[in-house]
């Protein structure tokens, strides 16, 4: 089964200084249908405005991975944490049993980013941050893992069965993903247009994806971008 979702069917939420795109059910937002996908419980497309943010608040019993499209994140928290991610920058913050935390943009530019929240498989751990630079692309048709459950180098460390990459695919090439059927997929496209497994997808479309055993991405653009969840 795939479920191609159109940009503009997603969840729309707009402030002064935020603007935002809502993958599943959040907020005021409630889509029947989208209230999840697996362990996947939020994924949000966010437009902060430059001297604003989410000021401090509080969560628990939760794995939130940020990738940061444009502009620069700053993050505080109460564990004395605080740091700033970049464009193509990448952080994940385990709630555990409990965290408060900012996030904000403190530039004179607009800070694009899309955060992802999955459920941990252990509640009460303790809370912990990190954030790194993901790989510079290099022109290859690939896929990059950025964050995993299963301790895998170079990745981000999440307490979930949960995996996320970012694929990239040039024009005349073929990318393919493999996983199991009891999988479920989500992916989102952040630059280009092409094909997943013959249908067509658009900048800014989520698509959500389970049992299927083999997924095949093309490019009808220069370079098609994706951002994929692999979960339970």
């Amino acid at each position: 089964m795939i479920d191609v979702r159109r940009r503009t069917t997603l969840g729309r939420s707009s402030q002064d200084w935020l603007e935002a795109r809502h993958h599943f059910s959040f907020g005021n937002y409630h889509q029947p249908g989208r209230e999840a996908w697996g362990c996947v419980r939020a994924w949000n497309e966010d437009i902060i405005q430059p001297k604003s943010g989410f000021p401090m608040h509080p969560h628990r019993d939760m794995e939130i991975v940020t990738f940061v499209r444009a502009g620069v994140l700053t993050h505080e928290d109460s564990l004395g944490n605080s740091g700033r991610t970049a464009a193509g920058g990448i952080q994940v913050m385990s709630a555990g049993s409990g965290i408060r935390h900012a996030e904000l943009n403190l530039e004179d530019a607009p800070l694009s980013l899309a955060q992802i929240w999955i459920e941990p498989d252990r509640p009460d751990e303790d809370p912990r941050w990190t954030h790194s630079q993901a790989p510079e692309p290099d022109g290859r048709t690939q896929w990059t893992l950025l964050v995993s459950g299963r301790a895998r180098p170079g990745t981000l460390a999440i307490r979930a069965d949960a995996e996320i990459l970012i694929g990239r695919v040039s024009k005349g090439d073929e990318l393919v993903y493999e996983t199991l059927r009891k999988r479920r997929l989500y992916l989102i496209v952040t630059e280009g247009d092409g094909e997943i497994n013959g249908l067509p997808i658009a900048s800014g479309d989520g698509v959500a994806i389970r049992n299927e055993a083999r997924i095949s991405l093309r490019t009808r653009s220069e370079t098609l971008e994706v951002l994929m969840t692999d979960t339970l």
